[in-house]
Order: C-alpha cells, then sequence, then structure tokens
C-alpha cells in the first residue's frame, strides 16, 4: 500500500453533499496526503540526522502509519528545541507589545528602550529592525553590554563577522561570564565562521574549562580532528557524551541533536 492512498484511508470520510461545506471539506480530505506525505518525510529527515537512537525511531516513523510521525514529532523533535511557534505566530501574537516598545523608544530614547526593542525584534526574527534598534542603543551609549550582545547576535546572523567579533570582543573585555558563557559560545563560533581555525581552537579550549556546553564541545572536537588531533577531540567527545548520560533527562533531550552529532563524529576519528 503506497504512503498517498494509506494517508487517504485514515482520514474522515467527505460528508453528502450539503453545498459549499461539502466542496470545502472536499478540498481539505484532497490535500491530506500531500500534507502528510511531506511531513513522514521531514521526521524520517530529522531522525536520521540528529538522533542517537535512529535505528529504533526510523522503524516507528516508517512502519506506525499514520501515527508514527506525529509521535516521534511529540515524543523526540519538540523536546529538542525550544518551541515558541512559527516566527510569523509570534509576530501577530507580540505585535502590540512591539508597537509599544517602539513608542517607548521614541518618546524616552534611552539606550535601554532601545535595547528592550531591539530584543522583542531579535526573538520574532525581524533582524534588520532588532538591529536598527542595537545601533541605535549604541548611539546613546557605546559601552552599553545589552547593546553589544544584541548586535553581535544580529551580525552574526547576517554573516557580518568582524562585526560581530569586535562586538562580542568588547562583552567578553567588560564582563566574561555575560549570559553564563553564551557569549564566549558565539565568539567561538564567529572564529570558526572566518576561517581562524587556530584563533576559534584556543578561545574553545578556555571556553570549555569553564563551561561545558556541547556544543563548543563538538565545535572544539571537530576542528581539532581536521587538525589531525584525533586522541584529544576523541576524549572531548566522550566528556560530552558522558556529560549528556549523566544530565537530567530534560536537559538530555534538548541536547539530542549535539549528542548523535557526537557518536557520527567519533566514528570517523582514526583508532587509538
Amino acid at each position: 500500500m503506497n504512503l498517498l492512498t494509506l494517508a487517504q484511508d485514515v482520514l474522515p470520510p467527505v460528508p453528502r453533499d450539503f453545498g459549499w461545506q461539502h466542496a470545502l471539506w472536499k478540498q481539505l480530505v484532497g490535500l491530506g496526503p500531500w500534507v502528510y506525505l511531506p511531513f513522514l518525510l521531514w521526521m524520517a529527515y530529522v531522525c536520521v540526522r540528529d538522533d542517537p537512537e535512529a535505528r529504533a525511531w526510523i522503524w516507528i516513523i516508517l512502519v506506525i502509519q499514520p501515527f508514527g510521525p506525529f509521535l516521534y514529532f511529540f515524543a523526540r523533535y519538540i523536546p529538542t528545541r525550544d518551541w515558541h511557534g512559527p516566527k510569523w505566530l509570534r509576530r501577530f501574537t507580540r505585535g502590540s507589545e512591539i508597537r509599544r516598545k517602539e513608542i517607548a523608544a521614541h518618546n524616552i530614547g534611552n539606550a535601554h528602550q532601545f535595547v528592550e526593542l531591539g530584543d522583542a525584534r531579535r526573538e520574532v526574527g525581524q533582524w534588520d529592525g532588532a538591529c536598527e534598534s542595537y545601533d541605535q542603543a549604541l548611539a546613546k551609549e557605546p559601552d552599553n553590554i545589552a547593546a553589544l550582545w544584541g548586535a553581535g547576535q544580529c551580525e552574526f546572523q547576517a554573516k557580518h563577522f568582524e562585526e560581530a567579533k569586535a562586538h562580542l570582543a568588547a562583552v567578553l573585555k567588560k564582563d566574561p561570564a555575560y549570559k553564563f558563557g553564551d557569549v564566549s559560545l558565539l565568539q567561538g563560533r564567529v572564529l570558526q565562521a572566518l576561517g581562524d581555525d587556530p584563533a576559534a581552537i584556543a578561545h574553545l579550549r578556555e571556553h570549555t574549562r569553564r563551561w561545558r556546553h556541547p556544543e563548543a564541545l563538538y565545535i572544539l572536537a571537530d576542528l581539532l580532528a581536521r587538525q589531525g588531533e584525533a586522541a584529544e577531540a576523541r576524549r572531548l567527545l566522550d566528556g560530552l557524551l558522558m556529560d549528556l548520560e549523566a544530565a537530567p533527562k530534560a536537559i538530555a533531550r534538548k541536547q539530542m541533536f549535539w549528542k548523535g552529532r557526537a557518536k557520527r563524529l567519533r566514528r570517523t576519528l582514526p583508532k587509538a
């Protein structure tokens, strides 16, 4: 039985003809297979790419029809992500909040108001507007640490890595532990994106002595593996996997992506 036929079988029957309602229902049911099949393929792809338990879950996705993909979505996909809904929905639901912050920034005009506006815009994916707000905050208060951090994030998103590097360095100079290591981690990613592997390795080595971010451990291990330092890369990956095994389940689920990637990278390393 092919997947389109299966998807059609699990949808409710079209009701008897009651005018426009019948036509609308028929159109919705007809779209069902074309929505379900891409969803199934998407969940299968995410599972194979990211899930350390992909061998078991891929069978659940493909065999338990039509519930397997939905089971994977709620049991594995959502818990690994900070789920805030799609950006277009957040823009709609937070539109009035952003408007209030725009008015406050216009009427009061302090750096603090522009930072709040930049944060709100960034959280709904309005990156250009967020960058503008942070720039306005820095024009009024050049050493505002929150504005520097926001500007660094925007520039990284826009792939303006040199500018991001400068702003993040200014944050780290003022407070090396700002945002509990998130700034330091992003600076490591910036150095990697710039292709400055020696600087990225040196920075991430220092970072991982203080913070055990799975992403930082993985990036550092990947960089070291490319430099031929397989033993240290393996040690870092083993540490990452042990950290996640010992972590509370809620945290481990959120870091499932890095666990899967770490296992795959470890398999590519030459044996000791």
